[in-house]
């Protein structure tokens, strides 16, 4: 190099690095959380409070938008095709990213190769409940209803392929009985019906059921937890009439495939300092989920493959086939 280059290179290299500096860190605009779910229904409702928390740490905003239809299947491709860049994320539960793989014969997205895990955020259980007056006080006993007249007892759940009503399915597998399927679209009008006595139990998620429960209009039978829960210490969990069994569904972030391994390891650890704090886990236990407050990227990939293994399980060994 002449003497001149290396004049020129002196004199450059300042601007060179103060440009480096003034490269903007991750997030430099806003953020974009996609959701399979409509408004107001109680993923969304989990994703906006977790997106305002987190718009608070980065200083930036993030815009929820929902894609609801086709059992998830829409808004989890519409995630898929989206620009990995480290600006669009999928706000997940386990239908999309799992059991979706098993129930379908064909999707329009692959829940392993078009995403990577980026941290769960919650687990969400489930209550099987009855109205106040049905003669059974615990699942125990509901069962042993059911199995001294076969037919007579039906439950309330979202559809035999939905979360309730393989919990339901694989209820009445273990305890030996039959329960009659009455699938609703709509979690209200299954709640009056129970409290109606015109069906005799309701599975459902416990954030659908709990001011039910609170108010005496309903009586929670088990929760379907490993161990019972504080907001509920009176409910047996499930796990204390069929050992080592626990149904929960839960909700998490995802990225599509190909986006920045830093920026999924910064938004890993930035939701990690969110769900720490007291009050944000108490909110996200009263709205239904149970804040998982340790979980690196790693740790949930193996919890990824774990769950497809599990559910792969339970479908098969419930009959349901693919359509």
């Amino acid at each position: 190099m002449q003497r001149r280059d290396f004049a020129r290179a002196a004199v450059l290299l300042p601007f060179v690095g103060t440009l480096q500096a003034q490269t903007p860190a991750w997030p430099n605009r806003p953020v974009k959380f996609i959701l399979s779910q409509p408004a107001g229904a109680g993923p969304d409702i989990l994703a906006r409070y977790l997106a305002d928390q987190l718009g608070r740490l980065w200083n930036q905003s993030i815009v929820v938008e929902n894609k609801p239809g086709g059992q998830n299947v829409i808004g989890a491709q519409a995630a898929a095709r989206s620009p990995a860049d480290g600006y669009t994320f999928y706000y997940a539960t386990t239908a999309a990213m799992v059991t979706n793989a098993f129930t379908f014969k064909a999707l329009p997205y692959d829940p392993v190769k078009d995403f990577v895990p980026v941290r769960l955020v919650g687990r969400s259980p489930f209550v099987i409940a009855a109205a106040a007056s049905f003669p059974a006080k615990d699942l125990a006993e509901a069962m042993a209803l059911a199995k001294a007249k076969p037919g007579t007892v039906s439950i309330a759940t979202e559809g035999p392929k939905t979360f309730s009503g393989m919990l339901a399915d694989s209820v009445a597998a273990k305890a030996g009985v039959q329960l009659n399927h009455v699938p609703y679209t709509k979690a209200p009008e299954a709640i009056q019906d129970v409290i109606g006595g015109r069906v005799q139990l309701v599975c459902l998620p416990d954030a659908a059921l709990t001011a039910f429960i609170k108010s005496g209009q309903l009586k929670a039978l088990a929760i379907s937890t490993a161990q019972r829960q504080p907001d509920m210490p009176n409910v047996p969990a499930l796990s204390e009439t069929f050992p080592g069994f626990e149904y929960t569904g839960w909700n998490g972030l995802f990225a599509p495939t190909g986006t920045p391994a830093d920026v999924v390891a910064r938004v890993n650890r930035d939701i990690e300092t969110v769900l720490r704090q007291p009050e944000v886990a108490q909110r996200l236990q009263q709205l239904g989920s149970l804040a998982e407050q340790k979980m690196s990227v790693a740790e949930f990939d193996a919890f990824m493959r774990g769950e497809h293994a599990r559910w792969r399980d339970v479908i098969k060994t419930l009959g349901i086939t693919a359509e």
